[in-house]
């Protein structure tokens, strides 16, 4: 089953005066950019969080699928994603993630974290960061 979805971005001005509005999850999202909220410390958002959002999320959903297949259907999965941007490159993204799932050590909560990471669907349309790696802790 293919699924579809959509952002809307609206960029005015030159890279370094101008800003831009960016909406997507119909409504669920709505905010600004501009170079000095991704390169700087400006106010909005950047094109690297919205990958890291969408990577993180991606992610806990995946992996929690990999840990209910196995049998062991997580309580939660947080992940944080941090995506670097090194001049106009993504160079690494790390997932770190924790979780709570009965009855698992945290041997088998790092092999799935591994799964899960190279086989989310947004970590294959990243597939050409040079570097994504994944820490993965077992909260008891």
């Amino acid at each position: 089953m293919a699924v579809e979805r959509n952002a809307d971005a609206r960029w005015e001005g030159d890279l370094k005066r101008g800003n831009g509005h960016v909406e997507f999850g119909k409504g669920a999202y709505s905010g600004s950019y501009s170079y000095a909220s991704r390169w700087e410390s400006g106010e909005g958002t950047s094109p690297e969080e919205m990958v890291a959002a969408a990577h993180a999320s991606c992610f806990s959903m995946a992996f929690a699928n990999t840990l209910a297949g196995e049998g062991h259907t997580p309580d939660n999965i947080r992940t944080t994603a941090t995506v670097t941007l090194d001049g106009l490159d993504v160079t690494k993204i790390h997932l770190k993630t924790r979780g709570e799932v009965p009855g698992i050590d945290q041997a088998a909560f790092e092999k799935h974290a591994e799964d899960a990471k190279v086989n989310c669907p947004i970590s294959k349309a990243l597939a050409s960061v040079p570097e994504i790696t994944v820490d993965a802790t077992l909260d008891s």
